[in-house]
Order: structure tokens, then C-alpha cells, then sequence
């Protein structure tokens, strides 16, 4: 029997103008390169970071499944405005942003934060509170760069949290922060 495949969450703004001009290209190569390892996209289902890390890996041939903070897919897109391109699958979860979080972070194996937000950072927050692997993308604007001072002055410990300006090089230390936590399971 063939073991599952890792499902990787690609966190990130909806809105990218306070995004760096690198990352909405280094966030399609993150779901290229999701895609390509053969590994499950897990998205927010929203526009920006997450929209361009989807069409990254449906066009390298990869899964993408879309957590979504609405209840159905007219309030998807009538309501919240969100696309539903890029996607195999839309889960409808009807618990508006907050809830979705919550549901997006523990659905993946590990949450990779590329730019963001205050949305992004409550990702984050939820992810290192429940200690899941996670990657920051530096140099992508946002609060994935104010990440390291905020894990600072938290006084929480470092958590599972890998930091590299390099896509490559961040999803293959993620990847055996997962494989790390699946030996000790």
C-alpha cells in the first residue's frame, strides 16, 4: 500500500501590492515544486499568494485542494469574491475566515508562509501553537518578514519553523521536519 502523500499548505496574502516583486513568481514555484515532489497543494482558496502558488502547481500536474471560508460555492464567489480557479477540489467550510484557519493549518502536514498579513499571521500562529512544521519564505514583504522578530519576542522557543529565502532549499527542510515527525509518531 502506498503511504499518503504530504499535504502542503501555501499561507500567504490575498492581497499582494505589500508583497516584494519576487513573490508571487517564488510563490508559483513553491506549488511547482510541491506539484513535482508529488505532494498535495492545500490552499485557502483565496486570491494572491495562494491563487498563484494553486496555478504553480496545477500547471506542474499536482493535486490542489481549496479550504474555504465560506458555506457554499455561490457565497465563495458571490459573497467572499474568491476564485475557483487552480483548484481539483473546494471544501466549503462555512466557518468564514477565522475558522477556515483553523481547518487549513491542521488539514496539512506543514504550512509554508509566503508575504501575508494579519490572516497569514494568525496561519502562522495557530500552526506553531499546535507544532507543525513550518517554512518561512524570507525576502517575500509582509509578515513572513516580520516572522522571525515576532517568534523572538514571543518568548515561545523556535518552534518547528524553517527560514530560507529559497524555495528549493525551504520545501526539502520542511519536508524532513514532516518525515522527522512521522518517525516519532
Amino acid at each position: 500500500m502506498d503511504k499518503p502523500k504530504y499535504k502542503i499548505c501555501i499561507s500567504g496574502s490575498a492581497v499582494t501590492e505589500f508583497c516584494t516583486p519576487s513573490a508571487i513568481k517564488n510563490a508559483e514555484l513553491l506549488g511547482q515544486e510541491v506539484a513535482k515532489r508529488g505532494m498535495v497543494l492545500v490552499t485557502g482558496a483565496t486570491t494572491g499568494i495562494p491563487q498563484w502558488s494553486a496555478k504553480g502547481a496545477k500547471e506542474a500536474g499536482g493535486t490542489v485542494i481549496g479550504l474555504s471560508p465560506a458555506v457554499s460555492e455561490k457565497d465563495h464567489v458571490d459573497n467572499f469574491k474568491l476564485p475557483l480557479d487552480y483548484h481539483d477540489l473546494i471544501i466549503y467550510t462555512g466557518f468564514n475566515f477565522s475558522g477556515r484557519n483553523l481547518l487549513l493549518t491542521r488539514s496539512a502536514d506543514a504550512v509554508i508562509t509566503v508575504c501575508g498579513r494579519m490572516g497569514t499571521l494568525n496561519e502562522f500562529t495557530i500552526a506553531f501553537e499546535d507544532k507543525k512544521p513550518q517554512g518561512i519564505l524570507l525576502g517575500s514583504g509582509g509578515i513572513a518578514d516580520e516572522l522571525p522578530s515576532i517568534i523572538e519576542k514571543a518568548h515561545r522557543g523556535e518552534g518547528k519553523v524553517i527560514m530560507s529565502d529559497n524555495v528549493g532549499e525551504l520545501l526539502d527542510k520542511v519536508t524532513a521536519l514532516i518525515e522527522g515527525d512521522k518517525g516519532q509518531e
